[in-house]
């Protein structure tokens, strides 16, 4: 059974262990870097600070009472439109719902606070997020987002209405 649990800055240990994890096993996937949060990135502060972004939904997924996926929703300046970041699921449970889970809590967030579009940017060649993300309403807007960490590849935006 999927348990989605909400976080608050209070569980940042929580989150760190599977945002370190997301970041140690899909790197292509994220425009963070492990790097970027170990050493002097892995200050308490700074995760409690992560989670504490002001009107952001940030969750931690549990199937089978086991943490396996992440993901966040945050307002955006554009009126009427959430983001979703931060969507991880653990290889191991892939296939098993968890994706679209997190994608739905975020959806209905995003409703709740008054969005009717809910955007997120995927790494290009993330067929497997993007198969996710299609399958959940998304449809690529055709603008690049940010610069990957590898220099070369942007993000590609997908938006989705909000009924």
């Amino acid at each position: 059974m999927i348990e989605i649990r909400v976080l608050s800055p209070d569980d940042w240990k929580l989150w760190r262990e599977a945002r370190l994890g997301a970041l140690a096993e899909a790197p292509y996937a994220f425009g963070s870097r492990l790097a970027d949060w170990q050493g002097d990135g892995d200050r308490e502060e700074r995760w409690r600070d992560r989670l504490a972004i002001p009107g952001s939904h940030n969750l931690l997924a549990h199937l089978d009472g086991r943490p396996v996926g992440m993901g966040s929703g945050v307002p955006t300046p554009t009126a009427g439109t959430a983001e979703l970041i931060s969507l991880w699921v653990h290889p191991d449970a892939r296939g098993r719902g968890v994706g679209d889970a997190l994608v739905d809590a975020v959806a209905r967030w995003a409703r709740e606070a008054g969005a009717d579009r809910l955007r997120l940017a995927v790494a290009a060649g993330n067929e497997a997020a993007v198969r996710l993300y299609e399958r959940q309403g998304f449809v690529t807007t055709g603008e690049l987002g940010d610069l990957m960490p590898d220099g070369v590849r942007r993000e590609q935006v997908m938006v989705k209405q909000l009924l």
